[in-house]
């Protein structure tokens, strides 16, 4: 898997401290936490965005906004609390790792030890304005599938 485009090649890391939340962690720790049954993946990307670019099976979609217009969506806490068992982490994932920020930190004021996916599902945008060239959950060849 290439992971020179983006400096949080390394698959070790330990999560990054953050403010209001638990820390920042690579996709790579993200994925493996998930697999070893420590953590549960949320995918914080509209429904629409899960459907059109894809998403990663076995995660709780849990849309922080909503399309069109994304608008906070009324759904999100009660979707949070059922789909992460209380005592597990939860790693949020979103398109490029902002707002899973804010969803990671309401998470937390609901007393879930959350996490933010850096990078996020595709990663930051290139000198284009594409996503999916810079890092990210697809780039960096984790699971994922796109209907």
């Amino acid at each position: 898997m290439d992971t020179s485009s983006s400096p949080i090649s390394d698959p070790d890391a330990s999560p990054r401290p953050a403010q209001g939340y638990a820390g920042d962690v690579t996709p790579e720790l993200a994925w493996r936490w998930v697999q070893a049954g420590d953590a549960v993946l949320v995918d914080v990307r509209s429904d629409a965005e899960r459907e059109w670019v894809g998403f990663v099976p076995g995660a709780v979609p849990a849309a922080w906004k909503q399309w069109p217009g994304m608008a906070m969506n009324p759904q999100f806490e009660e979707a949070l609390r059922s789909g992460v068992p209380q005592g597990k982490k939860a790693v949020l994932l979103c398109r490029s790792g902002v707002r899973s920020v804010a969803a990671a930190k309401r998470a937390t004021e609901l007393g879930i030890e959350a996490y933010n996916i850096l990078e996020g599902f595709e990663g930051n945008a290139d000198a284009d304005g594409h996503r999916g060239t810079q890092g990210g959950w697809r780039k960096r060849g984790l699971h994922w599938r796109q209907n």
